[in-house]
Formats: structure tokens, C-alpha cells, sequence
């Protein structure tokens, strides 16, 4: 289909076919915007013709350390200059990108070293603890430790490992890059929040990644020289892919350490910042800033939120205040965000102020990149577009992984059917847009994180005095949702709330510890399975 009957040397060469790469972007950017800003961080301000050397050097230092192409080089950074030049730096090298959560435990630290295959790890000064334990947990086969110092954030270098800067200093800064001959090789691996047990590694390639950034820019409506703010981590989905877009046409990286209300309006006022994105969490920050912390700024900043849909209450306030807020939606199998609530010009202008903000909390339709997204039912059928039915929601396009790394049946079961099964629940409206009914296998998303009811559970159930657990979520005014839990306490137990929370904050990350507790039986159905959605409709009532 589609071949010409005579395509005599109509070949792919080099002249015609170039495997798609975001790393293409920064080569380009080198020149093309060379003097303009790339990265800018407290004192640290860097050009693209800078920044591209940076990332030169970056690669050509760990190729002279030994790692090779395949190789898997992680970070645990927060949103410093440094996590951004490992997203050009490690593959432009060959290796593959593994950005960890800074927020995990230990053993899930030293699990995704070790499951990963880590050969190196950037580590900033105020995470080092925590990939020391996790190293020290390993036994064998730990990754070399690179420290990535911030003084001027409190986190001095310590001392005893090579610093980054350093690192840097002594490499080529004319390396030759190390681009992929095939746009399917593997360019980042990103581990889940184990929503059912230990997390599985995700793996992208150069192809969704490309392709991701050319359809934001798209549905961003974004123009040259944006200046976006890293709330977003990126350690999360490579902050949605954003600094890989940002060399693409010539933006300005703002990097936030520390994501608080005066650091974003002083960023937006002084710096210019036109594009950020966040969670719900976010919003509510600036909307509930007193007035000491808020900045006046005399443009509209665009924001793309994700996770909980933000309550119509904040959509309100937050427009009033300058930001044009658009309702996105991803996973971490998908490159980050792949819907989007595209407003529908004329068609949705008039709408008063509480129905516009019910339509902007829809999770929308597919980006430009992608190839098909909607809800089907358990037949792969589609299901009405009557705002009723539910079923879901589905996902086909180059910017969903490539599959669950050393994970087979969980990958064949992911793509049955041949789309990508996201496990959330939505209904569909009559014109196509899709918007979340509920989440399967009880996830928790708080503050933007996913949590797992299991692996909550599982903990809670350790504790000698605990008979059974559930946990669900409980809507949270800043967090969007947080873990409740529900406990059967065994005969004579004297257990108290505080006693249990603290038991599981020994094992848990701070953001997975239930932040309540409730001492009730449980209801149960007739074989004894725990009836969730009733301790979902308690823990709502309870708000």
C-alpha cells in the first residue's frame, strides 16, 4: 500500500532520512540561538552555545568514566541546572536516561539502582544520604556517585565524592555527540510509583520524545523564545518533555528548587516566565498566597495542569489573577501529558463563570502527536458519548512507551487489544471529550504523585496490632487526595492514630503515609473482598 510501481532508487539515505531525535534540537539551538538565554538558575546563566558545551562536556565525562552506549547513567536532582543538562548530556553519549524521584524510600531507591542497572548517578548534596543507603542496601554492583553541590541553596559539596563542576572542567568540550541510528533505541527509562508493588521502569525512545515536543508546541500555541518555569519535576515523565522542547524554539529554562508561591511570582515578575505547568496543588498555592507574597505582572502566564482536576472554585480565581489555565492529561507510559481540554472558541466563550470552569476540568481530547485516544468498554468497543457511560480510557500513538523494561507480561498486557490500557475510568461527552470518572486499582494522586493503596496497605498490615487495612483517597483541599486509611484493630489492641502513622513513616516516602486514620470493621461483600467504594464514599464525607 501507498508504494509507486517503480520505486527504483527511491532509498533511504543520508541525505533524506535522519532518525528523529530531541537531541536535534540542541545541535541546532547552538547556532541558530547561540547568544540567546538557554538556562537560568540564581547566578547561573547560561547561553545555548553554552549550554550545548555544557552538555558536551557532560557527555564526553562520562564516556571517559567508562560508560558506553546502553548504558544507564540516573540522577536523584531537583529542578537545577544540572537535571537539565543530563537530559541532552547522558544520551548524548549513548547512555539512557533514569531521572529518580527524590521524594522515594530508600529500598525503592536502591531497587530502580538495581533494576535499572545504574552505571552512574548525579546526585545532588541534599539527597546524597539517600542514595548512599540505597547504594549501601545494594551490596554489589552500586553506581558510582557524582555530587552535584547547590551551597547556595544550603546543600554544600561534601567532600567526598567528585563534584559535577569538576567532572565538567576536565572534559572534551567538543565531543562528538553519540546520535541514535535508529529513532526506537531507548533515550530515558522512568519508574512508576509502583501502584502495584515494586514500580515497573518505563522505557522511551528518541521517536515519542521527538514527536512529543512538536505537538506541545502545537497545542501550547507557543511562539519563539517562551521563558517556562520547571515546576513540573524533572524526574517526573522528564517534566512532560518540556526542556527537551525548550531549545526547539529558542526558550528560556527558568529552573525552581523549591516550588513556593513567592519564588513563582517573583520568577513571572522578574524573569518573564510565560509557560509553567503543575498540579492542581500549585493553582491552590497562588490562588491562597496572602498579599505579601504575590507579585504584579503585566502579561498572561499559560499553564498546563495535570492530575486531580483543579476545583472549579480555583479555575475562577486563578484567571483573575493572570493565568490562563489548560486541563491536560498523561501517565508516565505516555511521555507525560497526550489529552488535552482544547477550548472550543466561540462555542464556549459565553458560558458563565461555573460552567466554564467544569468544561476546563475536563481531561479533553488527543494532542496533535498522538493517533487515537477514547474510551472503550471491556470489549474494546467504544462506549456512548453521552457524559454517562464509562469505560477506558485508551491510548495509540508514537509517544506511548516503548514498553515495561525486563517486564514482558506486564507489557503484553498493557498494549492488549493494540492501545495502550490506561487503567482510568471516563466517561465521554457527544463531542468527544473525555473526562475521568474515577481511577482504577484505587491510585492515590496527591500533590501530582501517584500512590499505591497496596503498597500502603501492606505496611499498615505489618503492625502486630492491625487486623486489616484499606486505603483510599480522601479529597484534600491542597493535595488534591491524600491516603486514608481504615483499620480493624485485632482484640485488645490499644493502637492509636498518631502510633500508626508514625509506624508507617519508618517505610514509607512522607507523601505515601495515610494522613488519616480511621478504627472501624470493615465492610465486606459475601467472600470476604473489602468493599472499597463504600470507604470512598465515607472518606468523602468526611471533607
Amino acid at each position: 500500500m501507498g508504494w509507486m510501481s517503480d520505486e527504483t532508487g527511491l532509498d533511504k539515505c543520508a541525505a533524506n532520512y535522519v532518525p528523529l531525535t530531541p537531541l536535534s534540537h540542541l545541535k541546532r539551538a547552538a547556532h541558530v540561538f547561540a547568544g540567546h538565554p538557554a538556562v537560568h538558575y540564581g547566578t547561573h546563566r547560561v547561553t545555548y552555545a553554552e549550554y550545548h558545551e555544557r552538555c558536551s562536556r557532560l557527555a564526553g565525562a562520562l564516556a571517559a568514566r567508562g560508560v558506553t552506549p546502553g548504558d544507564v547513567v540516573a540522577t536523584l536532582l531537583p529542578n537545577i541546572p544540572a537535571q537539565a543538562e543530563a537530559h541532552f548530556g547522558v544520551p548524548a553519549c549513548g547512555a539512557v536516561l533514569n531521572t529518580i524521584n527524590t521524594r522515594l524510600d530508600v529500598d525503592t531507591v536502591s531497587y530502580i539502582f538495581d533494576h535499572g542497572a545504574a552505571k552512574v548517578v548525579l546526585v545532588d548534596s541534599q539527597f546524597l544520604p539517600l542514595a548512599e543507603a540505597a547504594c549501601l542496601e545494594m551490596g554489589r554492583d552500586a553506581p558510582t556517585l557524582i555530587e552535584v553541590p547547590d551551597a547556595a541553596a544550603g546543600h554544600p559539596a561534601s567532600g567526598r565524592y567528585e563534584t559535577y563542576e569538576d567532572m565538567l572542567a576536565s572534559a572534551d568540550p567538543a565531543f562528538e555527540w553519540v546520535m541514535p541510528t535508529d529513532e526506537w533505541e531507548s533515550l530515558a527509562l522512568n519508574y512508576t510509583s509502583g501502584t502495584t508493588g515494586r514500580p515497573k521502569g518505563v522505557v522511551y525512545h528518541h521517536r515519542g520524545a521527538y514527536l512529543m515536543t512538536m505537538g506541545t508546541v502545537v497545542s501550547w500555541r507557543m511562539v519563539l523564545h517562551p521563558v517556562y518555569l520547571t515546576i513540573v519535576p524533572l524526574f517526573h515523565c522528564n517534566g512532560w518533555n518540556h526542556t527537551w522542547m525548550m531549545p526547539l524554539i529558542g526558550g528560556t529554562i527558568i529552573c525552581c528548587r523549591d516550588v513556593t508561591a513567592p519564588a513563582i511570582f517573583d520568577a513571572i515578575a522578574d524573569d518573564g516566565v510565560t509557560h509553567l505547568g503543575g498540579a492542581p496543588i500549585v493553582l491552590n498555592m497562588l490562588v491562597n498566597a496572602p498579599e505579601e507574597e504575590r507579585r504584579d505582572f503585566d502579561h498572561e502566564v499559560e499553564v498546563f495542569t495535570a492530575g486531580a482536576p483543579p476545583a472549579p472554585a480555583t479555575l475562577s480565581k486563578i484567571e483573575k489573577l493572570g493565568f490562563n489555565v489548560t486541563q491536560v492529561y498523561g501517565l508516565t507510559e505516555t511521555y507525560g501529558h497526550v489529552t488535552e481540554c482544547l477550548w472550543r472558541g466561540a462555542d464556549w466563550d459565553g458560558l458563565a463563570e461555573p460552567e466554564r470552569a467544569a468544561v476546563k476540568a475536563r481531561q479533553g481530547v488527543a494532542f496533535p502527536m498522538m493517533e487515537d485516544i477514547t474510551v472503550l468498554d471491556e470489549d474494546m468497543l467504544q462506549i456512548p458519548m453521552d457524559g454517562t457511560a464509562q469505560g477506558e480510557i485508551m491510548i495509540r500513538g508514537n509517544s506511548v512507551m516503548k514498553g515495561y523494561y525486563k517486564n514482558a507480561q506486564a507489557t503484553e498486557e498493557a498494549f492488549a487489544g493494540g492501545y495502550f490500557h490506561s487503567g482510568d475510568i471516563a466517561v465521554q461527552h457527544d463531542d468527544g471529550y473525555m473526562q475521568i470518572a474515577d481511577r482504577a486499582k484505587d491510585i492515590i494522586i496527591s500533590g501530582g504523585e501517584n500512590i499505591s493503596s497496596v503498597e500502603v496497605e501492606g505496611v499498615l498490615m505489618g503492625h502486630e496490632d492491625v487486623m486489616l487495612a484499606a486505603v483510599v483517597a480522601k479529597p484534600d483541599e491542597k493535595w488534591g487526595e491524600v491516603p486514608c486509611a481504615f483499620v480493624e484493630l485485632k482484640p485488645g489492641a490499644a493502637t492509636d492514630a498518631a502510633g500508626l502513622i508514625a509506624f508507617a513513616r519508618e517505610t514509607l516516602a512522607g507523601f505515601k503515609t495515610p494522613k488519616h486514620v480511621v478504627f472501624d470493621e470493615l465492610p465486606k461483600t459475601s467472600t470476604g473482598k473489602i468493599q472499597k467504594f463504600e470507604l470512598r464514599k465515607r472518606a468523602r464525607d468526611m471533607s
